[in-house]
């Protein structure tokens, strides 16, 4: 076991991944079970593992400690990298209370703001979080909740992406090339001759949101094509609801939730295992 600080921040995970054209797995946590079951499939296929706590995930807790403070506990005890990565946050001070709280990396999402402004919110925010050694990812354009600039239509223009990141320094960019967030089945397909175009002109690592849409295949020849950061989570939340309702189903008396929530946290713990094992193939 080492110590968090012993551990690498994001931005050093993501640059070998992308020198090796592999990808990198992150996973959103919902529940403490979530960031157990994750942490556990990366142990059982020894890769380093990204945990995700998004707006809405603090909103459910009640604030952003107690959810956090779990997490990096997890992540501390685990025998293997993992980084506690604050996901579409749109609120600063968030961003600093998790800074103070230890998070290794964040996504700062300022897409709502007008370009400029934009840009002059992530430089700033980059700044704070460089000085404190954590790693920033950040998005360009209208993102939305569920939707925005990550409809199946959207696509990122690598010149103006690649503006970006030199005007803002942000460590990872997040590229829309035909992925959605929140799909439950996976039939998405993303355009692999852009994320080519955006690998060999933007110079950090990209990120793909929405990747519960797409196939095994299309993950594999989007990490193929340039995607570094894979970004995922209905899939994983849908596999914990359906192994909990089996659970139920068989044994409607039953009242214990650590008999049904144990169900739930093993078929997240494998198929994070088998997600990793994907990203690397």
């Amino acid at each position: 076991m080492t110590s968090q600080t012993d551990r690498p921040g994001l931005a050093t995970v993501l640059a070998s991944a992308r020198a090796s054209r592999t990808g990198v797995g992150a996973f959103n946590v919902v529940l403490l079970e979530h960031a157990e079951a994750i942490v556990a499939g990366a142990e059982r296929d020894g890769s380093p593992v990204v945990l995700q706590i998004s707006e809405n995930c603090i909103k459910y807790h009640g604030g952003l400690e107690p959810i956090t403070v779990a997490s990096l506990a997890i992540a501390r005890a685990a025998s293997v990298e993992v980084i506690v990565h604050l996901d579409h946050i749109e609120d600063a001070d968030l961003i600093r209370e998790g800074v103070r709280l230890g998070v290794n990396s964040v996504m700062f999402d300022a897409s709502k703001l007008p370009y400029e402004q934009n840009v002059a919110a992530t430089a700033e925010i980059v700044e704070f979080c460089h000085a404190n050694g954590v790693s920033v990812e950040a998005e360009l354009g209208e993102v939305g909740g569920k939707d925005g600039l990550h409809a199946p239509g959207a696509r990122t223009d690598p010149d103006e992406a690649a503006a970006f990141v030199a005007a803002t320094g942000v460590d990872a960019l997040a590229v829309a090339v035909g992925t959605s967030h929140a799909m439950k089945t996976r039939v998405a397909a993303v355009d692999h001759a852009l994320i080519a175009r955006l690998r060999e002109t933007v110079p950090v690592p990209l990120v793909l949101h929405g990747s519960s849409g797409l196939s095994d295949e299309e993950l594999r020849a989007a990490v193929a094509s340039g995607m570094t950061k894979i970004n995922i989570s209905t899939h994983l939340n849908g596999l914990f609801t359906r192994a909990v309702r089996e659970v139920l189903d068989a044994k409607p008396d039953l009242v214990d939730p650590r008999t049904y929530v144990t169900a739930g946290r093993e078929a997240i713990a494998a198929e994070t295992a088998r997600i990793l094992a994907l990203l690397r193939s």
